[in-house]
Formats: structure tokens, C-alpha cells, sequence
């Protein structure tokens, strides 16, 4: 067995041929748990996180034998990615790691750990964070099994859930109720807003407030993660990574028509490879606006938006901390239905 370097950013077919792979490992060990429901991303997804200027981005697959010349991309067992953030968090490394079902328990995993915390240690950086999932009813294998073998610790978990999307007029009225804030005092204090593969000029400033207020007003459990640093061009990058990858975005905000500023968002991106899944993606509620049932709202609008722009979805994906009470009560409302979970486990190096 052979660890190489992968260019996912190169424009020699062999290089991207190899990306394909080592992406397809991922997605194929996913597909091992969830079946068709699985977490993998599309290539054009992870080369565009890559041109990205947020991160950056070391990766590595393991190949079979001792290959000679053009990798066969057949050959490709395993792979291995470390993102580190630039703007913020610079003492972390995130590591993301996955090995062929049938090539597992055979040492591959364990010399790609082994390289990832080498890069992130000589990248003077001292944190490694690395997630598992597993489904519901089942153990979580790869971290209970790997991850906690080699000294790491689970710092928070998330409960994968979905919601289907149900188009009756009497599910459609519901979802209106609710994004009207039915029954809530107060509720025409703010406004609620969407926009669609476009982010209005006026919402930038208040948007990046609110993707900051993420890393400290959201559930962290118990990791490492410092207040991250968002701006108006940080939410346009973001916003053009998932549009030059070919997902659908739908914006929802909350709008406090006393100050005019936005109190809460939320946001849904659909896939061009499976335009039948949504990803809920993050929701926010400022802690001063909190109370007024904006989350529930803002995750209505969207829906209904999604409902309006988007025929062939059929259901929605998101992940929420397990100590989440309120979110995850928003989303019973919704209806979302537990899938299985996510693990982020970390150690010091």
C-alpha cells in the first residue's frame, strides 16, 4: 500500500480521474451505512470548497500495491483530508477520513491517521477534529471502535433527521400558519423574508453577524471551536461555492421592522446530482430576538419556498445538536423524522 497526493485543483486528467476516486471513497463508505441516503458530496462540490480562501486543504489517498506510473483509479482504497481554517480557529485541524468497507482492519485507516496528524502537527496547528456516523437503532463503530483507540474524545453529537415534503393543500396551509406565526404574540414585529440563489446587497452585514453568532450562539457541546470571523465577502464566497457547484440556495431572514435589521436566517441548498434531497443547512435566531417563534417561521418559509421553486424534492435534510431542545422541537413541529447520528470527536496533539 502506497499514501499519494491527490490534486483535486490540477487540470492533468490523471490528476482528476484520482480526485474522482478519492472522492468516490468517501461517498461509497457512506453509502455502506445509509444506502442511497448517504452523506457523499459531488466533485465539483469538493473542488469548489478547494479554489475556496477559507481554508486549505491537504489530501491523500491510500492505493493497493505499489503502482508504478498513472494511478489506477481502481486501485484507490482509502482517503484521507485535512481542511484548515485560515481566518479563524488556526490551532485546528479538521480531518476527514474513510476506508473501502472491504479493505478495513487491514491497516489503511490507521497509516492515514497517522498521516493526517503528522500534516496537521507540521502545520503547527494542535487540535484535530474528525467526525463518525452511524446509523439509528445501531453503535457508532468508527469512533467507538477507531476514533476513541487512538486518543479521541467525543466533544459533541448530532441527530440526522429529515422531513418529507408533502405538497397536499392542507400540508401547504399548515406550513403558512406557521411562517405567519399563528397564535404568536407580537408576531407582526418582524418580517419574514426569502430570497433565491441571490443574497440582496442590504442583507450582507446582518448575514455575516449572524453566520458568527453560529460558532457562539449555537450549541458546541464540549469542542475546542473559537468564535469564527465573518464578513460581507465571506457570505458572498459561500454563497458562489454553492452556486458554482450547481445547488439550488434558498435564503430565509427574519426581519425586526422596528430597527430594520435581520434577527434571524435560515437557509436550504438543493444538490444538481439528487434534486429530490434539500439540506436544511444552518438556522439562526439571535439570543435577543429568541422567543418569538422565529426559527419555526424562518424553517417554514424556506420550506414553502423550496415547495414553490423546486418540483422534484421530496424531502429535506439537516443535523442538529442533541442538546438542541428548541431546534429540535421546531423540527417535530415540521415534521423531520430521525435518520441516525453524527459524532465530532477531537484530541490534542
Amino acid at each position: 500500500m502506497r499514501i499519494i497526493e491527490v490534486d483535486g485543483l490540477s487540470n492533468e486528467p490523471a490528476q482528476q480521474r484520482l480526485f474522482a476516486a478519492w472522492n468516490e471513497v468517501y461517498t461509497s463508505a457512506s453509502r455502506h451505512l445509509f444506502g442511497n441516503e448517504h452523506s457523499g458530496f459531488t466533485v465539483e462540490e469538493m473542488v469548489g470548497r478547494r479554489r475556496g480562501s477559507n481554508h486549505q486543504f491537504v489530501d491523500r489517498a491510500a492505493v493497493d500495491g505499489e503502482p508504478v506510473g498513472e494511478i489506477d483509479p481502481a486501485a484507490v482504497v482509502g482517503m484521507m483530508s485535512v481542511a484548515e481554517p485560515l481566518k479563524d480557529n488556526t490551532d485546528t485541524g479538521l480531518l476527514r477520513l474513510a476506508v473501502l468497507p472491504e479493505h478495513r482492519r487491514s491497516g489503511v485507516g490507521t497509516e492515514l491517521l497517522r498521516v493526517g496528524e503528522r500534516v496537521i502537527a507540521e502545520h503547527g496547528r494542535s487540535v484535530v477534529q474528525a467526525i463518525t456516523e452511524w446509523t439509528e437503532g445501531n453503535a457508532d463503530e468508527s469512533g467507538e471502535g477507531f476514533a476513541a483507540a487512538y486518543g479521541y474524545a467525543p466533544a459533541q453529537t448530532t441527530i440526522r433527521s429529515a422531513m418529507p415534503i408533502r405538497r397536499g393543500e392542507h400540508d401547504l396551509d399548515h406550513l403558512r400558519q406557521l411562517m405567519a406565526g399563528d397564535g404568536v404574540e407580537d408576531a407582526a414585529a418582524f418580517e419574514i423574508e426569502a430570497s433565491v440563489d441571490d443574497l440582496p446587497e442590504a442583507w450582507l452585514g446582518d448575514l455575516a453577524v449572524l453566520e458568527q453568532r453560529m460558532s457562539t450562539d449555537a450549541p458546541q457541546g464540549d469542542t475546542t471551536l473559537e468564535e469564527e470571523s465573518w464578513d460581507a465577502a465571506r457570505v458572498r464566497e459561500e454563497l458562489r461555492w454553492a452556486l458554482d457547484s450547481g445547488r439550488q440556495v434558498i435564503t430565509a431572514v427574519a426581519r425586526d421592522r422596528l430597527s430594520d435589521r435581520l434577527m434571524g436566517f435560515t437557509q436550504i441548498q438543493v444538490p444538481p446530482t439528487d434534486p429530490t434531497l434539500a439540506y436544511q443547512q444552518d438556522t439562526l435566531v439571535l439570543r435577543e430576538a429568541r422567543g418569538n417563534g422565529l426559527g419555526l417561521r424562518l424553517k417554514a418559509c424556506a420550506a414553502l419556498e423550496l415547495i414553490k421553486t423546486s418540483d422534484e424534492v421530496t424531502r429535506i435534510r439537516t443535523w442538529n445538536a442533541d442538546d438542541n431542545t428548541h431546534m429540535l422541537a421546531v423540527n417535530a413541529d415540521l415534521g423531520y423524522e430521525r435518520e441516525g447520528y453524527l459524532r465530532v470527536w477531537e484530541k490534542q496533539l
